[in-house]
């Protein structure tokens, strides 16, 4: 039995296991070692490139005509639409009933978006006639209330004029009574 033993050490049986173990697992080890710093370099760097870091560094990011660059910059001033006053009942479960009257200006990103609101003029008042006679006392209620409103208000105005874009619907008086 002693000699079996002397003889498969001999052969190599023995010893072949225990180099394959550490062969296999060195090449993972320096290929993760080597590998892994250039990957997580290489991802630094797009990171940097992508946010505009490098872009910055190296004086690239503000490169405009000196022309482009002292021009002033022109604002539009805003062009404001008063809309008729509305007088609508609104909704409620007893048989006090509510009224509420409204006057709102829209505001139009330029002047000559005007006459294309005044042509659809009924088609608004139309959709804000029905919007607002759905309205209960407690819809009303609050900011919360006026913000719903006011947003519901601009999605309508804005399917009427479809190409136009209207910016904002103030409110210049709201009474409910």
């Amino acid at each position: 039995m002693a000699e079996d033993l002397e003889e498969d050490f001999e052969e190599g049986e023995g010893s072949e296991e225990v180099a394959e173990g550490p062969s296999k697992k060195l090449p993972i080890k320096k290929i993760l070692i080597i590998v892994l710093p250039i990957l997580l370099l290489i991802g630094a760097g797009a990171g940097l490139y992508f946010s505009g870091v490098l872009s910055g560094l190296f004086g690239k990011g503000e490169e405009q005509p000196k022309d482009v660059a002292a021009a002033p910059k022109v604002v539009m001033a805003a062009v404001f639409m008063d809309l008729p006053e509305m007088l609508v009942n609104l909704q409620s479960s007893g048989r006090k009933q509510a009224f509420l009257k409204i006057r709102v200006a829209l505001e139009l990103e330029a002047v000559t978006d005007q006459p294309r609101v005044e042509q659809v003029m009924p088609r608004i008042v139309d959709n804000f006639q029905v919007y607002l006679r759905e309205l209960r006392m407690e819809d009303l209620q609050g900011a919360a209330g006026m913000h719903l409103l006011r947003e519901e208000l601009l999605a309508r105005v804005n399917s009427a004029v479809k190409p136009v874009k209207v910016t904002d619907v103030l409110f210049k008086e709201m009474l409910v009574q």
